[in-house]
């Protein structure tokens, strides 16, 4: 598998990590049980999310502007 087709797949599996994160803060808020861990589970998935999402964005630019980063 190539590299960028690699980074896609490890970026919809983080999506599917933080959406699970944000449900289980939900859940965490509405019995009232909420801690501060279960408010920062969801930020390690959306700090990945933003690397791996900032990369895709720019990687048409990329290979527009010269050199190929396929």
């Amino acid at each position: 598998m190539k590299w960028n087709n690699w980074l896609r797949q490890m970026h919809r599996w983080l999506s599917v990590a933080f959406t699970v994160a944000v449900v289980l803060n939900i859940i965490a808020m509405v019995q009232e049980k909420s801690t501060v861990w279960v408010g920062l589970l969801a930020l390690l998935p959306l700090g990945l999310l933003l690397v791996t999402g900032l990369y895709l964005f720019v990687l048409p630019y990329a290979a527009r502007w010269g050199g190929r980063w396929e």
